[in-house]
């Protein structure tokens, strides 16, 4: 099988790896932290392909390593630590133009999926 073509540069992987937490070793021993390059490029090319954990490649770690590393990086508040970083770096290149970005506040109601509070009560008779 034809090995997958990273989705990072060595220069992306750099920057990004300076923003990652490395992974711990087990006290009791066991194998090895998988590489967390490996493990970060089987999280991207889940997240791209939108292919379940179990199809992953052989060539990253297992898919629960992937899963929980995503999990474990976003309980940690890594991924929004990586994404402000890298804004920063663009921002700092002048190569971000925030005069037209915009925040959109709307909402759309849910149909079938209300809140208790917006359910009509029992005591209320029925229509029709």
């Amino acid at each position: 099988m034809a090995r997958a073509k990273p989705f990072l540069s060595d220069v992306q992987w750099e920057k990004i790896n300076n923003q990652l937490p490395e992974p711990e070793k087990n006290p009791k021993g066991g194998r090895p932290p998988a590489d967390k390059r490996k493990t970060f490029e089987g999280i991207l090319w889940v997240l791209k392909t939108g292919a379940r954990w179990c199809g992953l490649p052989e060539e990253y770690p297992s898919p629960s390593t992937c899963w929980r590393r995503l999990r474990d990086w976003e309980g940690a508040g890594v991924w929004e630590k990586v994404w402000k970083y890298l804004l920063s770096e663009l921002d700092e290149q002048q190569r971000l133009d925030w005069s037209g970005n915009f925040a959109d506040g709307s909402f759309a109601p849910a149909k079938k999926g209300a809140l208790a509070l917006g359910k009509p009560r029992k005591a209320k008779g029925r229509n029709g």
